[in-house]
C-alpha cells in the first residue's frame, strides 16, 4: 500500500469523524440546546472520544462555528437582495416576511432552542448574532425602507422568530395568514390615513 494512499485514506477519515461530531453537535444543539450540551455528549453522541473531538475542536467556539456554519450551508437564511427591486411596500413586505417565515418553518426546533439560550448564554448569543445578525439588519434596511419610527417597531416584531411561533404554530395560523396578518399591522401601524401612501412606496 502506496504511503501517498496511506495518507489520503488518513484524511477521508478524519473528516468523517469530524463531520460526524459536528452532526452530533447539529442534532443536540436542535434537541436540548446549545447551552444544556456539553462536550462530553456531543463526544458520545458521534461516537468517539474527548481527545479526538478536542483534536477536531479545541474549544466550544469552534464546535459552534462549525454546528452553525452547516446549518446554514444546509439552509441558507433568504437573502434581502431578492427584495430590493420589488416597488409595491406590501409585495415587498409579503415577499420578504414570507421567506423568512419559510424558514423558521424549516428550521423551527433549532431556532427555538438557539434563540432561547441566546438570552443568557454569552457563547450562544455571540454566534446568533455573528451569523444572524447581518441578515437581521438587511432584512430591517430593505423592508423597513420608507417605513415611520412606529412602523419599524411592528417590523422587527413581526420579523422575530417568536411571533411566527405565536402565529403559526401557537394560535394555528396558515403560513400565508400570518405574513398577511402582519403585513397590515404593519402597514396600519401609523393610522389608515397612512395606508394608501404606502402602497406604492
Amino acid at each position: 500500500m502506496s504511503r501517498t494512499y496511506t495518507l489520503k485514506r488518513r484524511a477521508e477519515k478524519q473528516a468523517e469523524t469530524r463531520q460526524r461530531i459536528v452532526e452530533a453537535a447539529v442534532e443536540l444543539h436542535s434537541s436540548v440546546g446549545p447551552a444544556r450540551t456539553s462536550l462530553s455528549m456531543v463526544a458520545e453522541r458521534a461516537g468517539v472520544q474527548r481527545h479526538t473531538l478536542y483534536a477536531h475542536f479545541p474549544d466550544e467556539r469552534s464546535l459552534y462555528m462549525a454546528c452553525s456554519g452547516l446549518s446554514l450551508e444546509r439552509d441558507p437564511l433568504p437573502e434581502a437582495a431578492a427584495w430590493q427591486s420589488i416597488a409595491d411596500r406590501r409585495s415587498r413586505l409579503r415577499a420578504g416576511l414570507g421567506a423568512v417565515y419559510g424558514w423558521y418553518e424549516r428550521n423551527a426546533e433549532m431556532a427555538a432552542c438557539v434563540l432561547r439560550d441566546a438570552e443568557n448564554h454569552a457563547l450562544t448569543k455571540e454566534i446568533s448574532e455573528l451569523r444572524f445578525g447581518p441578515y437581521m439588519a438587511a432584512y430591517h434596511e430593505v423592508l423597513g425602507a420608507g417605513l415611520s419610527v412606529t412602523q419599524h417597531g411592528v417590523l422587527r416584531l413581526a420579523l422575530s422568530f417568536f411571533t411566527w411561533r405565536a402565529l403559526v404554530r401557537e394560535s394555528g395560523l396558515e403560513q400565508a395568514d400570518a405574513v398577511e396578518a402582519m403585513v397590515h399591522a404593519i402597514e396600519c401601524a401609523d393610522g389608515p390615513e397612512h395606508m394608501a401612501a404606502g402602497r406604492g412606496a
